[in-house]
């Protein structure tokens, strides 16, 4: 009998992506797809159950389909439809609580692989050039996503201590890019127009979201011989990329703005509905972050196709390259450099100071 493997999060579209993949393995019996509400996507052979993670129900779901291997992608930091930034949070750290619960009470469950991110290193003036799956961050994460992280990471070692019988893979995936992708940083680079922290340009890793799938289905199996699918990985393409040379890529002007004034230009933003611009994304587009990948080749065995140039250009190219037409782009600066700054005086005016 093959595996039978549990996903979570399958109403968003990265979720829905392995599914379809992951039950095509020979080695996979039957896939068992899970979300509080129903995908848009079609999810092929897989059984779809309707159920909440943060709620008890989810242990008879592994229960009922003997489930031995469970990936947990329901771990983000953008809400699905109208969701809330409170129901994000829940799901991440309330649902991941439940349905660790879960697991520890199952007899069957021998795999987990859990989706989690680089922004659990936090991005600090301070931090090392380059983070290790073992460096502790300089400053752990205050808010948000990377709060969020941080708990789940935390919640899945305790869990990893309660049942050593279980291999538990943490894959910390660098910012996902391609031609689908959701993030918060994917809206960013979609602005019309950059707002950039004036003084700062930041390293960037990208993985690309094809990457993302493949990983994702070799820490779900059996790991091959010389490797090892259990542990937490760092997981991004080779390379890195300064922010001003995203914004040349896309052929998107940037407004540099003052660090003091950043923080309201991201309340400004989200009040014009344009894009999540939270603390903790404006940290990373100011002091960036970068991390190493030895131990997802040499331990886990995994190489990406994609280096983060390479995703980038892919990004790109489903977002359209080069410059926007003028009337779009004067459009889109005037809009924000016409707001009122706090105590008086328009950002135009700052910024030429």
């Amino acid at each position: 009998m093959g595996k039978i493997v549990l996903v979570t999060g399958v109403a968003r579209r990265l979720g829905g992506r392995f599914v379809r993949r992951i039950q095509r393995d020979p080695e996979v019996d039957r896939v068992v797809a899970v979300d509080a509400i129903p995908p848009e996507h079609h999810l092929g052979g897989a059984d779809f159950v309707r159920a909440d993670i943060r709620q008890p129900a989810i242990a008879k779901v592994l229960a009922e389909h003997s489930v031995d291997t469970v990936v947990h992608m329901d771990v983000t930091g953008t809400a699905l439809g109208s969701g809330s930034r409170a129901s994000v949070k829940e799901t991440n750290v309330i649902g991941t609580m439940q349905l660790l619960g879960a697991c520890q009470k199952s007899p069957t469950v021998k795999r987990l692989v859990v989706k989690s991110s680089t922004n659990v290193y936090g991005s600090a003036p301070r931090d090392p050039a380059v983070f290790t799956e073992t460096t502790p961050p300089k400053s752990l994460p205050s808010g948000g996503f990377a709060k969020d992280a941080v708990e789940v990471e935390g919640y899945v070692r305790g869990f990893a201590r309660r049942r050593p019988d279980v291999a538990v893979c943490v894959l910390r995936f660098a910012n996902i890019l391609g031609p689908s992708a959701d993030s918060p940083l994917a809206e960013y680079l979609s602005l019309p127009v950059l707002p950039t922290v004036f003084g700062y340009d930041p390293r960037l890793q990208f993985v690309h979201e094809d990457d993302v799938i493949d990983v994702l289905r070799l820490a779900s199996h059996e790991p091959r011989r010389g490797t090892l699918n259990s542990g937490t990985f760092n997981i991004a393409g080779d390379g890195v990329l300064l922010l001003s040379q995203c914004s040349r890529r896309l052929g998107r002007p940037t407004v540099p703005v003052l660090l003091p004034a950043v923080t309201w230009v991201g309340s400004a933003l989200r009040t014009l509905g344009m894009t999540d611009f939270s603390p903790e994304q404006i940290r990373l587009l100011t002091h960036g972050r970068v991390v190493a990948t030895g131990q997802m080749r040499e331990t886990l065995g995994f190489q990406p196709k994609y280096t983060t140039a390479e995703t980038f250009a892919d990004f790109v190219r489903s977002r359209g390259a080069g410059l926007l037409p003028p009337e779009v782009v004067a459009a889109a600066v005037d809009r924000i450099a016409a707001l009122p700054l706090p105590g008086g005086g328009h950002l135009s005016t700052k910024s030429a100071n």
